[in-house]
């Protein structure tokens, strides 16, 4: 929805790209349009997400500093480190796609 006139625009996932990963429910983003035809978009450089499903973390796995898969609320994954559990809400950088931190 256009913010400044409330009209809809209706866009597909194939339009979106990599930024339907992140994109939210009442997240504002920027669409750029020429001619009428969606050129790109632009999310906010972090959002915060939460994590639905991951492994747990193994006691002792955080002195190597790695990470694991994680599976987030808007179905995409990133690496996590080992630390994090399911049901954390964590931000996330959508420039890289990297977790950044946990949210408390």
């Amino acid at each position: 929805m256009d913010t400044r006139t409330y009209e809809q625009i209706s866009v597909t996932g194939s339009h979106l790209g990599e930024a339907k990963d992140f994109l939210k429910e009442s997240m504002v983003a920027r669409l750029m349009f020429y001619q009428g035809r969606l050129l790109g978009v632009e999310l906010p450089v972090f959002v915060e997400l939460k994590i639905v499903e991951t492994a747990p973390g193994i006691r002792g796995d955080t002195a190597t500093g790695g990470s694991k898969p994680a599976t987030l609320e808007t179905g995409a994954v990133i690496k996590v480190p080992f630390h994090i559990e399911q049901g954390s809400l964590i931000k996330i950088d959508t420039r890289t796609r990297a977790y950044v931190e946990r949210v408390k």
